[in-house]
């Protein structure tokens, strides 16, 4: 199966780690994965914040770049949602763009769901031996509606003690621009969230999306909570081998 690695811009300029870590973990699995050079933003900020013509050209563009895959896979819930849900509304149906998009955006699949749905692995040979809690974020919950995959995988990790996250399903505050608009809010739900993370006594929180572990990490570092945020992808990734290598 020829698969494309979409990055995303939050990844690609904050969290390269988290990339190479899915490529790292697809290969594992037998996957040939590409890294398409031409590839850019999806149009998420750009259509929530009003520029819908910047991002029909982005969701375009996107298609051009990845239309000969046989699929996509983006370690980001946030971005995988914009695609599958959002570009089918930007085009007028019945347009070349539309027929384009249909035909692309089925094969986009957030990490957790190409491995559960399409190889069909909830056990990808991880080992991680330590406390973990997970953070659903909105848009893997409320808008891919991965529902238990991310923790199916979790749980198969050799080592990896999952706890539950109080309230799970509540938001970060992060929100994209919602939290530029709204940083006192914003602040306060990372608050809140950080509180329950701290309930668990975890020594990591794990989600499928970087930006709301930025935003949750941001504040566990200000108070040195001495908790770390790790990617999905980079739990999953991680070997008896791997861990040894970082001991040393």
């Amino acid at each position: 199966m020829r698969v494309a690695l979409f990055i995303t811009c939050v990844n690609d300029t904050l969290f390269p780690g988290t990339g190479k870590a899915a490529v790292s973990l697809l290969r594992r699995l037998g996957c040939d994965v590409e890294f398409p050079a031409a590839q850019t933003c999806c149009g998420q900020m750009h259509v929530n914040t009003g520029y819908r013509e910047e991002g029909v050209r982005l969701a375009r563009h996107f298609t051009e770049v990845f239309a000969a895959y046989d699929a996509v896979v983006a370690p980001s819930g946030s971005c995988a949602a914009m695609i599958r849900e959002q570009y089918p509304k930007l085009v007028r149906p019945g347009s070349r763009g539309a027929a384009a998009i249909a035909e692309v955006t089925p094969k986009v699949f957030e990490l957790s769901e190409f491995l559960i749905d399409v190889l069909q692995v909830d056990d990808v040979g991880a080992y991680f031996p330590h406390r973990v809690t997970y953070h659903p974020t909105c848009h893997s919950l409320r808008g891919l509606r991965l529902a238990d995959r991310p923790t199916r995988l979790l749980r198969n990790v050799r080592g990896l003690d999952l706890v539950p996250l109080p309230a799970a399903d509540e938001c970060c505050g992060f929100g994209g621009t919602f939290a530029v608009k709204n940083p006192a809010v914003s602040a306060a739900m990372g608050a809140d969230k950080v509180r329950n993370v701290l309930d668990t006594g975890a020594e990591v929180l794990c989600a499928a999306d970087n930006s709301c572990l930025m935003h949750i990490g941001g504040t566990l570092g200000r108070q040195r909570t001495g908790v770390r945020v790790m990617h999905l992808a980079e739990i999953l990734a991680a070997t008896e081998t791997a861990m040894e290598g970082t001991s040393t």
